[in-house]
């Protein structure tokens, strides 16, 4: 026996309200880039600069007689979080704290670390300081802008590559779509206040390439469609194709969140930002294939006359594996 997520064919109209879908996804980005430019992003000591100290105890980690302690050393916003992890054994109770690099500072000074290290063990003698990391803020500005390049230039990789595929429309369709999810990624985490570091660009990049994948798979089937189907309206094609390709992308995805909700509850708090963010990629990467890039081509349209000399026009290069 098979397992089937979704029936073996569908019927769905996913146009009958594309309207509407597209409207609230503009909305959604909108609010989004207002959320971003109001509340801001909680950077991580990556992009902000600063030092994080990771304790370890076999006593339980008491997060607020570890902020009274280091509250009287005058050191602005001090995080201190405890770190959950389901390979720790019961003597095992890791912490992090994280301080911002001070004004007029390079980076937080080893004074500055040892005051925090006696502090605490003024109410933990048994603690320790397994590792002990610094960022300066010349650093974590020079990888703020390299974040924002890394993503900008694989926007711009994917409108060339769709655009020698299949025809322009697609390709603005699919970019659409991969802004689409950044923006709304980046709306969340502003909203939620989740840490933002390295780790979320590289989710972004993923993000990216995932998202991609499931757009090309309904392209493909599309233009094979507008080629099978020559009497049919562009959005009846639409329909056909996504309904064709909807039990690959639901099982895709499904498939694909079982493995990131598994991490995210067991892998720990090192990787649960991260895994945050591909689950919410995973979601809205999956709408966007069907609701903004599809929708984009509909209205953009697309060329139907296959049968003329220019029929490959803007598609010369679409046997190319890229």
């Amino acid at each position: 026996m098979r397992l089937r997520l979704v029936p073996q064919e569908t019927s769905y109209d996913f146009f009958r309200f594309w309207k509407i879908t597209f409207g609230a996804s503009v909305v959604a980005m909108i609010l989004s880039i207002a959320v971003f430019f109001v509340v801001g992003l909680n950077f991580g000591i990556d992009f902000r600069g600063g030092t994080t100290i990771r304790t370890e105890s076999v006593q339980p980690v008491d997060v607020g007689a570890y902020r009274d302690a280091i509250a009287p050393l005058g050191l602005g916003d001090v995080s201190i979080t405890e770190v959950f992890d389901p390979t720790f054994g019961e003597d095992e109770n890791v912490a992090m704290v994280r301080i911002q690099a001070q004004d007029g500072q390079e980076s937080v000074t080893p004074e500055i670390v040892l005051a925090v290290e006696e502090a605490l063990q003024q109410i933990d003698p048994e603690i320790t300081f397994p590792s002990v990391e610094s960022v300066g803020p010349k650093v974590s500005g020079e990888l703020v802008q390299t974040a924002v390049l890394a993503v900008l230039l694989a926007i711009g990789a994917v409108l060339v590559y769709i655009w020698l595929r299949f025809e322009w429309q697609f390709s603005l369709g699919a970019v659409a779509a991969l802004v689409h999810d950044i923006v709304l990624t980046i709306g969340i985490f502003s909203i939620l206040q989740i840490r933002f570091d390295l780790a979320i660009i590289a989710a972004l990049l993923t993000i990216v390439g995932y998202s991609l994948n499931d757009t090309v798979v309904v392209f493909d089937r599309v233009r094979e469609n507008l080629r099978k189907y020559k009497k049919k309206d562009l959005k009846q094609v639409l329909d056909l194709s996504i309904n064709e390709t909807l039990s690959r992308t639901v099982m895709t995805s499904v498939t694909t969140l079982l493995a990131l909700f598994s991490l995210y509850f067991l892998g720990g708090d090192v990787i649960r930002g991260f895994v945050f963010a591909m689950i919410w990629g995973v979601i809205v990467g999956t709408y966007s294939s069907v609701f903004v890039a599809s929708a984009i081509l509909l209205f953009l349209g697309v060329k139907r006359d296959w049968s003329k000399p220019d029929a490959n026009a803007g598609n010369r290069f679409g046997n190319v594996d890229v």
